[in-house]
């Protein structure tokens, strides 16, 4: 018998290399695997339906799951996680120093389902500021006109503006035009040193790491996605994957720790391999087990935001061949 002949979607990361160079290998599955940007493979995923198996947004996914004909069933592989206290960038001179200061101020968002824009809202929630306290501007960031990558409706509380045609994010929060900017990705003024630009939280790793203490909360931003037609055919694939993907992690966190010569181009690595082991040993986990706390607080946000009609249950995110393993 031949392996499958898969299409497979992810990121250039140090934890999914060794599965495109073919260090670790899918069990059954000759993989085609293509390295692409979070916004390529989204936008390909969900309105194209393009590859086999594809990293995918966690809060575009939960969306599909309450549409019909969702396409893929999710594996419990979290390739990207992140403290999103750094993702709230501000004008310094809009009289902003608290996240009480951003109700009634214009705030740019690339689009409303973002997933990383959920858990913002979620941590803004804390402090008071709810999402219908803010203006919220989408469009794209570097280049002007971004479409949602999957349609919804806004709460009737929310306010959704577009950007005035021809202008980008960037451009505005440059000018002054917003006050704001959430977001995965930092602004291009803000990393130019754009003297007026600075984040909300201005030691935002200080706070992060507080909230997490409070919490134990490291959010989950993506998962894997295997076609279900594919998943129905070969029971098999979906927790083959999850083996295959944390093997694969597995080496690259060896690789980290390997500090004789780091392995990333960064210095003071062994600094802050101690404090993420401090934090919580093994703190970027796969599987549902030790992570239900993280999934369920996203899906509660979700839902209080608007994005899903109704709570999502944990039991209907992942393929049912993934929520326990074998133990020797």
């Amino acid at each position: 018998m031949t392996d499958l002949t898969l299409s497979v979607a992810v990121g250039d990361y140090d934890r999914t290399r060794p599965i495109y160079d073919g260090r670790v290998k899918i069990d059954g599955v000759d993989p085609v695997v293509m390295l692409q940007s979070p916004e390529e493979m989204f936008f390909n995923a969900f309105r194209h339906k393009t590859c086999d198996i594809s990293e995918l947004s966690f809060s575009s996914y939960c969306m599909s799951l309450t549409r019909d004909d969702p396409p893929y069933i999710a594996v419990p592989v979290f390739l990207s996680r992140a403290f999103r206290h750094t993702s709230i960038y501000i004008r310094t001179d809009k009289g902003i120093a608290s996240p009480a200061d951003l109700k009634g101020k214009k705030i740019g968002i690339a689009e409303y389902q973002l997933t990383a824009n959920v858990w913002v809202r979620a941590i803004l929630q804390d402090y008071g500021v709810s999402p219908s306290d803010i203006e919220w501007v989408r469009g794209g960031m570097d280049t002007a006109g971004r479409p949602e990558k999957l349609k919804f409706t806004p709460p009737d509380d929310v306010t959704i503006t577009l950007a005035p045609e021809g202008r980008s994010l960037n451009e505005m929060l440059a000018a002054g035009e917003i006050d704001g900017f959430v977001g995965p990705r930092w602004p291009r003024c803000f990393a130019e040193g754009h003297p007026n630009v600075g984040r909300l939280f201005a030691d935002s790793q200080a706070v992060a790491t507080q909230w997490y203490k409070d919490t134990q909360i490291f959010p989950i931003m993506h998962v894997l996605g295997v076609r279900r037609s594919l998943a129905d055919q070969h029971p098999w694939l979906p927790g083959a994957l999850l083996k295959a993907f944390g093997q694969s992690k597995a080496m690259a966190t060896a690789a980290l720790a390997d500090t004789s010569a780091t392995k990333v181009t960064m210095p003071f690595v062994e600094d802050t391999l101690r404090l993420a082991d401090q934090l919580q040993p093994n703190i970027w986990s796969y599987g549902v087990a030790g992570n239900e706390h993280v999934i369920d607080a996203f899906l509660t946000a979700h839902h209080a935001q608007g994005l899903s009609p109704r709570k999502l249950d944990i039991a209907e995110l992942f393929h049912p061949a993934t929520y326990e393993g074998y133990s020797l």
